[in-house]
């Protein structure tokens, strides 16, 4: 859920400025889960522009607290929001950790790295959100290790009915800088896309998991 209409059409601004929204139709990407997709997110090349990264950084952290309030603990979910994760930390002043996808197969075989003491209470970041599961197994690794999560707060979504209903059973509070409709009304307003690539984008967000092109 977006919480604020300003923040959300500025964020979709800043992601097309810097080309972090790769569209290609013609071509389409193939994402981990084995959707084919014309469009692809990269998040975390926001990190690379200072001006966008402190502005992603300060509208996540007034947020945080206006969602959450000040909790113990900022995690990200590695590897996309670690680097946004750690800044929004630093503007609240807070510890920071981050969680892999799974234990490391060496060394002190850690999943979660940081100091994370039972019942600290956790707000997760993320860069973004497609199904959602890479994002809630860091939460369920938060959860094993006593944690208190209140909540995710993510810069995107794709806003897929099956992510909304995944955060859902595991009873976990979503919200986001932008999503899908406010990035398409961006594009094309910016002329980013065209009309046939946006009903390409459109019908392709109806059902991505059978789409082709």
């Amino acid at each position: 859920m977006v919480l604020n209409k300003d923040t959300a059409k500025k964020t979709a601004e800043l992601l097309l400025q810097i080309n972090a929204i790769k569209l290609n139709p013609e071509n389409p990407f193939t994402w981990a889960s084995g959707w084919k997709s014309p469009i692809y997110c990269d998040n975390r090349i926001l990190l690379s522009y200072p001006v966008i990264r402190n502005y992603i950084r300060e509208a996540m952290a007034k947020q945080v607290e206006l969602l959450y309030g000040k909790p113990d603990i900022i995690a990200g979910v590695a590897t996309g929001a670690i680097g946004i994760g750690a800044l929004v930390a630093d503007v609240l002043g807070l510890p920071f950790i981050y969680v892999r996808p799974e234990p490391k197969s060496h060394g002190r075989r850690n999943q979660i790295e940081g100091k994370l003491e039972a019942n600290r209470s956790v707000v997760v970041i993320e860069d973004l959100i497609s199904t959602g599961k890479s994002s809630l197994n860091a939460v369920d690794a938060l959860h094993s290790e006593g944690a208190k999560v209140k909540g995710m707060l993510a810069i995107f979504t794709y806003g897929f009915q099956v992510a909304d209903q995944n955060f859902k059973d595991k009873k976990v509070t979503l919200h986001t800088l932008s999503d899908y409709e406010y990035l398409m009304e961006q594009a094309l307003e910016t002329k980013y896309i065209n009309e046939e690539q946006m009903n390409t984008l459109l019908d392709w967000r109806k059902n991505p998991a059978e789409w082709r092109q």
